[in-house]
């Protein structure tokens, strides 16, 4: 019943001989939680719940033998203690317990012994019902969790069970024997029920997808690229946490560098983000072609004191409007190379190394080619989580402009370089530190949301840490925990 809930916390948030790039470490604080709210929602469903039918024969002598079915068995009270749950480092599993159940049943019977025949009600008490189970944990070849149960007991230390109407008085003769009966049927169906339940969650593993589309460009690849590692106080699992262009799917040209996320026992869940995920995303977009974009003047903002025609580029290319009087002017501005992210201690920088193609639009609307500059920059920025958002800032460290050929003859790039920078520093960052201030919703999903977060940049990745909560009424555990007792 437990694994279920790992799943959803490990959750919320892998190619094979890789390193992984997503690394998600699952606490003892969080194991525990989820065994408290797991055990809180069976308290509540255990009274709504239609048990199997039960049915058997007992020898009553030499000759006689009384055969019998327990119908509509339901729960009317039980005792549900919380189980004991626990990290299992020698199957790299879970291990699960419970010790002290007691349940009332209530349900109907029929019985025969040779021509005799009766029927009627029952009411049954199970005391000291107790289990344990340990699952393995491990990776499928799709690169799924998987689930094995690996060992399963069982006990009901005592069984009393009274029986009314239609010649009841036959199992009364008998009713040491039976109780016996009814309490090793009882310790024989519960290991069953607990494999069905765990075959029904690996076969929803097995579902699930480890491939998802971002948006109309992207998709993230979150396969386990290895074994899940199991120690006494927590479960690491490594997922591959690469990105893939739709269009032209390749494979990078760096790999995912080795890291550890630290464990941290105050959070129930720390996922390890290393720079290679994000670099994979911007290498996806230049492989496609994406990082480009046209600009004409109608997009520079209207305070500018420079404008996109030949007239204003006057004073950074003299003969720009002696060739090209009183014309506009568009760029296609474009990476020439990937544009890479890396994580360093307390801080995010990135280089983009990009070029500018400058064209004239003459009056037939064709585009005359100008000339080509390549512009290099480097940023760095921080990255925080406040009122249950990632928020950030960013500053330009670094900017260069010089020309890369020219169809109009050469010029001094030092003025526009002056002036581009400015823009930059006094409109366009502005504007995108705006909008890291606001910051962006940290991601939910209908059976958990994210308690108490932080985010700190390490060497080579960004660590999140956090509580969770479950959102009860989400449990997939309802459909599968239904699915077992109803059959």
């Amino acid at each position: 019943m437990l694994p279920n809930v790992l799943i959803l916390l490990a959750l919320i948030f892998c190619a094979c001989g890789q390193n992984p790039a997503i690394r998600v470490v699952v606490t003892d604080k969080g194991l525990q939680y989820g065994r408290h709210a797991v055990a809180g929602w069976i308290q509540d469903k255990l009274e709504l719940v239609t048990l199997p039918d039960m049915s058997g024969e007992m020898r009553v002598g030499f000759l006689a033998r009384i055969g019998y079915t327990l119908t509509g068995i339901t729960i009317r009270k039980c005792d549900f203690p919380e189980p004991s749950v626990e990290f299992y480092p020698g199957f790299s599993g879970l291990k699960t317990s419970v010790a002290g159940l007691d349940v009332a049943l209530a349900g109907g019977w029929e019985a025969h012994c040779g021509f005799v025949h009766g029927g009627g009600s029952f009411d049954m008490a199970s005391f000291g019902v107790g289990l344990v189970s340990v699952v393995k944990l491990g990776r499928d070849s799709g690169g799924h969790l998987s689930l094995t149960g690996v060992n399963c007991n069982a006990q009901v230390d005592h069984v009393d069970v009274r029986f009314y109407g239609d010649r009841s008085w036959l199992f009364r003769l008998f009713e040491e024997r039976f109780k016996d009966r009814i309490r090793s049927q009882m310790e024989a169906t519960i290991c069953p029920a607990v494999e069905e339940l765990i075959a029904n969650l690996e076969n929803r593993l097995e579902d699930m997808k480890v491939s998802f589309q971002v948006n109309e460009d992207l998709t993230l690849d979150l396969p386990l690229i290895g074994l899940p590692e199991v120690d006494a106080s927590s479960l690491h699992l490594g997922l591959k946490g690469e990105f893939y262009s739709i269009q032209s799917p390749e494979e990078p040209p760096f790999e995912a560098r080795p890291f550890a996320v630290a464990q941290q026992p105050g959070y129930m869940l720390s996922v390890g983000l290393s720079d290679f995920t994000v670099n994979s995303a911007s290498f996806s977009y230049f492989a496609a072609g994406l990082l480009q974009a046209f600009i004409n003047d109608s997009m520079i903002p209207p305070g500018s004191p420079v404008r996109l025609n030949t007239t204003s580029m006057a004073p950074f290319i003299p003969q720009l409007p002696e060739m090209f009087p009183d014309l506009p002017m568009a760029l296609q501005i474009y990476a020439r190379d990937v544009p890479v992210f890396f994580f360093r201690s307390g801080a995010v920088t990135l280089s983009s190394p990009c070029a500018a193609k400058a064209f004239v639009i003459r009056p037939d609307a064709t585009l005359a080619p100008l000339f080509q500059l390549h512009v290099d920059s480097n940023f760095s920025g921080e990255v925080w989580v406040a009122d249950g958002r990632l928020k950030g800032s960013v500053s330009m460290d670094n900017f260069t402009l010089s020309l890369a050929t020219t169809e109009i003859g050469p010029f001094k790039t030092d003025a526009l370089e002056n002036v581009t920078q400015t823009l930059m520093e006094t409109s366009v960052l502005p504007q995108l530190n705006g909008k890291l201030a606001t910051g962006f919703p940290l991601p939910r999903t209908v059976h958990a949301q994210l308690v108490n977060p932080f985010v700190k940049v390490e060497e080579g990745f960004v660590a999140f840490c956090s509580d969770a909560e479950l959102l009860k009424t989400q449990f997939e555990i309802e459909h599968n925990l239904g699915s077992i007792y109803s059959t």
